[in-house]
């Protein structure tokens, strides 16, 4: 299952880095005389309303996806991943204030969070990653709270504070190793989630701006065509699907490997 999914991974990013070069057309160059065409030999996806190749405008879109999803996820982990352990490391006053603080962002939900964020910053490709890192902060910061409070509590630790280790060395070499599996396995799983955050902000106009490609943007113009040629925002909802679900299968086999609970006798 691990291999599966880290060689589905793989190819959707190795194709959407390899955009450039692998894309058969310019995803912003338009033939109107080509415009809404089937698949066929020239353009193997089809094309849109503008005659622009599907399949360029598919790959160029996963590569912009994939980006603000691991900007997002990168940025949400190290800002709410830090605040969760620092508030179990400290605990008392400065826990109840970052647990208090999170617990505001969460009882937002997602989507009208980040819609709120993109509505006060506007909207454009790095206002929907800042958007989507503060939709996941408060989740990372729980997420590694709660294995940070165990293992600050270890003997090891304890250890190490009594022969006077400074607390960054403490959070660094004995706290931080020990939740790398948990962060791991949360990151693969919710950059699945923010492909599809990302592209309903840029569904509903608040994420890429056209004519930049975009599979959210791609479903949003396909569907003004839809009865007379489905290719466009079909295979943009296709690939959108395949991305979030190697994602998904990526962190499910992560836990199911690194967590000793799910594999079973040996």
């Amino acid at each position: 299952m691990l291999g599966f999914a880290v060689a589905l991974v793989a190819v959707q990013a190795g194709l959407a880095v390899a955009a450039p070069l692998v894309a058969p057309y310019d995803p912003l160059a338009q033939d109107i005389l080509a415009r809404l065409q089937g698949p066929g030999a020239a353009h193997w996806l089809g094309t849109d309303q503008f005659g622009r190749d599907v399949l360029s405008r598919i790959l160029f879109g996963c590569r912009a996806s994939l980006a603000i999803a691991a900007a997002s996820v990168g940025a949400a982990l190290a800002v709410g991943g830090s605040l969760g352990v620092l508030a179990a490391f400290y605990r008392g006053w400065a826990d109840r204030v970052v647990m208090r603080a999170m617990d505001v962002l969460f009882a937002f939900p997602v989507m009208l969070l980040a819609i709120g964020v993109v509505a006060v910053l506007g909207p454009r490709p790095g206002t929907a990653a800042v958007a989507i890192a503060v939709v996941y902060t408060p989740i990372f910061a729980r997420l590694l709270r709660a294995p940070a409070l165990a293992v600050c509590a270890g003997e090891y630790v304890e250890a190490a504070r009594a022969v006077g280790a400074r607390d960054m060395r403490i959070l660094l070499r004995h706290v931080a190793p020990n939740l790398a599996s948990v962060a791991l396995v949360q990151t693969a799983l919710l950059l699945s989630s923010a492909i599809l955050v990302e592209a309903s902000l840029s569904f509903l106009g608040l994420g890429t701006q056209p004519p930049s490609p975009s599979l959210g943007l791609m479903l949003a113009e396909g569907r003004n065509v839809l009865m007379l040629s489905p290719w466009s925002a079909l295979f943009a909802g296709a690939a959108i699907l395949l991305l979030a679900f190697g994602l998904n299968l990526l962190g499910d086999a992560l836990r199911d490997t690194l967590d000793p609970r799910l594999r079973g006798p040996q």
